[in-house]
């Protein structure tokens, strides 16, 4: 237990200390043998067991400090929080200062790829413009999406992966056995992956919470089992790669002079393809989050939130829950299926094990992390987790510290764990827990956090 107020410094240091000591011997037994060992081929080609206990030592270390630090800042005196609304010129100010963010940071996207591509030069940008451009929008696309499900419905899903992989397949398959190009795909995709969704709300109308998540897992792990299987049409485990790719409305990105450079008066380099993605999943993502944000205040998007309030309530005011769980899995799902027709676009090949549950997992903690109902917190979520995933790869110096073999991207889940592990202790209700309420009785204000419940404004 957290040290209370009245506790004098020495006793809330001594339990501060105590309670540090019983985290970190816990962290050193949930590291055995995980951590501590790892197994080697020698070389008779045997496996052995090679200890890493600077690792180890590392992490107990680190719960310790963690651990002190959370329990002796808990002891201190907290300031009591205010129940009343801010003044009409701190929202004003606040508003403004969302307003800059905004417009900001939408300029820093606009100028990221040219930015890349200037200082580092066409083949240099080229894993930058890609794995935290295109890779990053193409998460907060997927994030916004299971955001009106989750958000704005409050239906939990867990198989959401699978919307996901219908608009990868459909784009696949479709331009691969029909010869249709990329801008007829997309809106297929969208469709199939609506149809889908809806597909999947018939069964689950009358479940709810535990029981919801289990059917929704299940469906995910239904179409990823059907795609390994279904070899005749999916191509099993191999997957599939020999489609069109990608083009400038038409005109591919080849060199010579039938190619989108020379259209646009460039000299080729592969890196055009990518940027050109970069600010077409912009666009979409953009178009996405103006129409959520203009759904909340539409009558379907309070129906929504009446619905994740109360739904025996909001069937008594009148609601068709049917109807509305229908369409809310069918819009998450048509914005899933077009990021899976991007997704192939992106990788030119799409297999089974890229739309496995951790996929889903990942988008959800995005749209936890962030604040569930939360436009901007979903996206910082994902920059901060894919963008920190990728930034792992990057962390080679820290082989020097923990040996050759220590590989940073098998932590990335780790990281993940952690990252949620504190934001439900600090910041219950996600990274963005400011709202603006949907409807006003008088004049619009702001919602603090305390008044948002559960993160729902």
């Amino acid at each position: 237990m957290a040290p209370t107020e009245g506790e004098r410094p020495q006793e809330r240091l001594r339990q501060s200390l105590k309670g540090a000591g019983l985290a970190a011997l816990l962290m050193a037994a949930l590291s055995f043998p995980i951590l501590a060992f790892r197994t080697e081929q020698d070389f008779d080609n045997r496996l052995a067991l090679a200890s890493r206990w600077p690792t180890v030592a590392a992490f107990v270390a680190a719960a310790f400090v963690l651990r002190f630090a959370f329990l002796l800042l808990a002891g201190r005196k907290r300031r009591a929080l205010t129940t009343r609304a801010p003044s009409e010129r701190r929202a004003k100010v606040l508003a403004a200062a969302w307003t800059w963010a905004g417009a900001l940071g939408l300029a820093a996207l606009l100028a990221f790829p040219v930015a890349v591509t200037a200082l580092l030069g066409p083949a240099g940008a080229l894993k930058w413009i890609d794995n935290f451009g295109v890779q990053i929008l193409l998460y907060v696309l997927l994030g916004w999406g299971l955001n009106i499900v989750v958000g704005l419905a409050g239906l939990l899903d867990l198989g959401y992966v699978a919307f996901y992989a219908v608009g990868a397949y459909a784009y696949a398959l479709l331009s691969a056995h029909f010869g249709l190009s990329f801008w007829l795909c997309l809106p297929i995709a969208g469709l199939l992956a609506a149809g889908f969704g809806a597909a999947l709300g018939l069964p689950v109308l009358r479940l709810r919470g535990d029981y919801l998540a289990i059917v929704t897992m299940a469906f995910g792990e239904i179409i990823r089992l059907v795609l390994v299987n279904w070899t005749a049409l999916t191509n099993g485990d191999a997957g599939i790669g020999s489609f069109p790719r990608l083009t400038f409305f038409g005109w591919p990105f080849v060199p010579g002079p039938h190619g989108a450079s020379a259209l646009l008066g460039l000299k080729f380099a592969p890196v055009h393809r990518l940027i050109f993605l970069f600010y077409l999943i912009l666009a979409i993502a953009l178009v996405v989050n103006f129409l959520t944000l203009r759904l909340r205040k539409a009558p379907l998007g309070r129906a929504f939130e009446a619905l994740r309030e109360d739904e025996i309530a909001a069937k008594a005011l009148g609601v068709d829950t049917v109807a509305v769980k229908l369409a809310a899995f069918s819009l998450g799902a048509s914005i899933a299926g077009v990021a899976g027709a991007l997704f192939a676009a992106r990788q030119n090949f799409v297999s089974p094990t890229s739309f496995t549950f951790m996929e889903s997992a990942t988008i959800l903690a995005l749209v936890v992390l962030g604040g569930a109902g939360s436009q901007l917190g979903v996206a910082l979520a994902a920059v901060a987790i894919i963008g920190g995933s990728e930034l792992l790869r990057e962390l080679d110096a820290l082989k020097n510290l923990f040996g050759p073999s220590f590989d940073p991207t098998q932590y990335r889940m780790l990281i993940v764990g952690l990252a949620m592990v504190a934001v439900m202790n600090w910041r219950p209700r996600g990274l963005v827990s400011l709202r603006t309420p949907t409807i006003f009785l008088r004049r619009p204000k702001l919602v603090v956090g305390a008044l948002a419940g559960e993160g729902r404004g």
